[in-house]
């Protein structure tokens, strides 16, 4: 499943704004961001700090004069989706979905809960179902969630080495969040806010200096038949 949150910050008002609306797709400075997230729980911190980082990037990009659209991926809601493509080799309509605005984002956001040392299960599985080259040359910031500090390496030693594999372009800071950095008001003035902040400005700045990638309408993808259409030969 994919929430597609869009800002307008950009747009401005009046004469000015109404000029640019005008502008056509081609010439328009949009950039698209999608954001993996793998928590299990609902509410999440791993959410929460998916949306702060990508409210810090949609930030920075307004103020470079480009308008982002933001798509949540929720790898809780497609789980199933996801288990069942790697039995079968076919993923359901809402996993393409997922897929897809992934492969077409002009960056990604990734966070993750930290499950022994590694990212979990559930969020592996997801990039081993998407096309190996999907994320070649795209900006990637890569963060994670945890209930101790000491779990802030698997940062470096366990997603970087993942994305770099994967041929991703990964932001030079990555942010961890401990159990700690969500207490009184840390997160929202101390060195938390500062991280995210400075993250999604990199992530932004490299965003920025691509060139969009293209778009295709979901229409003009053809799904994928069912594995009981395919047993049947039809």
């Amino acid at each position: 499943m994919t929430d597609t949150i869009r800002n307008h910050a950009a747009h401005g008002s009046g004469r000015d704004g109404h000029a640019r609306d005008q502008m056509t797709d081609s010439t328009a400075k949009r950039r698209n961001l999608a954001v993996v997230t793998a928590g299990l729980s609902q509410p999440s911190s791993t959410r929460l700090l998916a949306d702060r980082l990508a409210k810090a990037s949609t930030e920075s990009l307004t103020a470079q004069g480009i308008r982002a659209e933001v798509q949540m991926i929720e790898l809780r809601d497609i789980a199933v989706d996801i288990t069942n493509n790697l039995l079968t080799g076919f993923p359901s309509p809402a996993l393409q979905e997922a897929l897809q605005a992934v492969t077409q984002a002009d960056g990604l956001i990734v966070a993750t809960p930290i499950f022994s040392a590694s990212y979990s299960g559930l969020f592996k599985s997801f990039f081993d179902v998407l096309d190996p080259d999907a994320l070649a040359d795209k900006p990637v910031l890569i963060s994670a969630t945890g209930g101790s500090v000491r779990h802030s390496l698997a940062l470096e030693h366990a997603l970087r080495p993942m994305f770099a594999y994967l041929r991703a372009t990964t932001v030079p800071i990555a942010v961890y969040a401990a159990s700690v950095d969500w207490s009184g008001a840390s997160a929202e003035q101390g060195t938390l806010a500062d991280r995210i902040k400075l993250a999604g400005r990199q992530l932004a700045q490299l965003m920025a200096a691509r060139q969009p990638v293209r778009q295709t309408e979901p229409g003009q993808i053809e799904a994928s038949p069912s594995f009981q259409t395919l047993l049947l030969g039809q």
